[in-house]
């Protein structure tokens, strides 16, 4: 299985070859459902959190008697039902997480992968290297390689493409290692350095 070799001029340079093991899977739509949409629950915060009604300022005394003013019973000025009362049934501080077992994950990614290729949204580069800070230069490259509205860029660590493609819209930059089935999924344009495509399979 091979594709073809770019150089960031989007010309052909020769192929590479793709592990048969993580490009060559059968995408299988209920699995990745299942995979991305525990990811995504494991990126949720859990934070929301209102105040009850015993942890609302107020005091504890009975507004009034029980009996005898012809007004309705209340206990408290703390409950639901009055202003500056607590919530009722509200959302308290709670973990969202659903375990993904790394197996998944892996074959997840593959999956991806995969189908990105199937449609021909895989791109390999020589290089990435950015000599410069420069916007225009990674908007350039990017425009050169037909990249779409949301290309993610994989590559080895480089501050120089960090800082460069962080104020594109729409632009992502991982490692190997980071590289995840929602991201490759969630891009217009998979792009690969030959190096980080070999890390990657490994």
């Amino acid at each position: 299985m091979e594709t073809k070799l770019l150089n960031i001029q989007g010309k052909e340079q020769g192929t590479v070859a793709l592990p048969e093991a993580v490009f060559g899977q059968k995408p299988n739509p209920t699995f990745l459902h299942e995979v991305i949409t525990a990811f995504l629950a494991n990126q949720r915060a859990g934070s929301a959190d209102v105040k009850t009604r015993s942890e609302v300022s107020g005091t504890g005394k009975k507004p009034w008697k029980q009996k005898g003013t012809g007004r309705a019973r209340h206990g408290s000025m703390r409950s639901p039902i009055w202003r500056h009362g607590g919530v009722a049934f509200g959302p308290t501080p709670r973990s969202f997480r659903q375990n993904i077992p790394a197996s998944k994950r892996r074959l997840a990614l593959a999956q991806a992968l995969s189908a990105k290729l199937i449609s021909e949204d895989i791109l390999v580069v020589d290089s990435f290297e950015v000599k410069e800070t420069k916007t225009k230069a990674v908007s350039g490259i990017l425009k050169a390689l037909k990249a779409g509205k949301k290309p993610l860029i994989v590559s080895s660590r480089n501050e120089n493409l960090n800082v460069a493609s962080r104020n594109i819209k729409g632009v992502s930059h991982m490692v190997p290692a980071d590289l995840n089935a929602y991201a490759v999924l969630n891009s217009s344009k998979v792009i690969f350095t030959k190096e980080a495509l070999e890390k990657m399979a490994k």
